[in-house]
């Protein structure tokens, strides 16, 4: 095999890879965990033989949805945090945390039982990036002034977490949603020292 015969086939490869999270994503958002694999092979227009290449196993699946979803919120803030309105760029990073319990919502129960499993040391990179991910996007806001000074990243995703775990994607209008992570946001903005200099003038 060439070199360039092997570069095209782990390019395929990685293209098919995504295709399948993408597949996968969108199935586990609509109809959960338990969704054929086959439909999601089909949804992919790839054979079920790659799905299993790429994932062994449903778990491999899902912590691949998973890690994805994470992957894509720790992006986004190294992405608004260089942002020129810090207050702003944090609300919009807060609002996708709700996309992302979306589809954690429709894998919540097989990710407690493999959280608390033989796969439970593979969440703790994950755990890690989020809340790195939160402090990099809290920073710029509380260094500006725009947010309190006493918010940790921990309690943050929490907050946002508990929120979106009360809120059922297939019948909370995500506009309620958003309005809920609006009102947590605000409180975020209680007390800042701008927005007290602000309210001085």
């Amino acid at each position: 095999m060439s070199p360039d015969e092997g570069k095209a086939l782990r390019a395929d490869a990685a293209r098919n890879r995504s295709r399948l999270l993408d597949a996968a994503t969108t199935a586990f958002a609509e109809r959960g965990v338990d969704t054929s694999l086959d439909d999601i092979a089909k949804a992919a227009e790839v054979g079920i033989g790659t799905l299993y290449r790429h994932f062994p196993t449903r778990e491999d699946l899902v912590l691949g949805v998973y890690g994805a979803q994470v992957d894509a919120l720790d992006q986004r803030s190294r992405e608004l945090s260089t942002s020129d309105d810090p207050g702003e760029a944090l609300r919009e990073w807060m609002r996708g945390f709700v996309d992302f319990y979306a589809v954690k919502q429709g894998m919540v129960t097989l990710l407690r039982t493999m959280m608390n499993g033989s796969r439970a040391g593979q969440f703790d990179q994950t755990r890690a990036t989020l809340r790195e991910a939160a402090e990099r996007i809290l920073a710029p806001a509380t260094e500006a002034g725009v947010i309190r000074k006493d918010v940790a990243a921990p309690e943050l995703i929490r907050a946002l977490g508990g929120i979106c775990l009360t809120s059922d994607p297939k019948s909370t209008p995500q506009s309620s949603t958003l309005a809920l992570v609006d009102l947590v946001y605000d409180g975020l903005r209680f007390g800042a020292t701008a927005t007290a200099a602000a309210a001085s003038h």
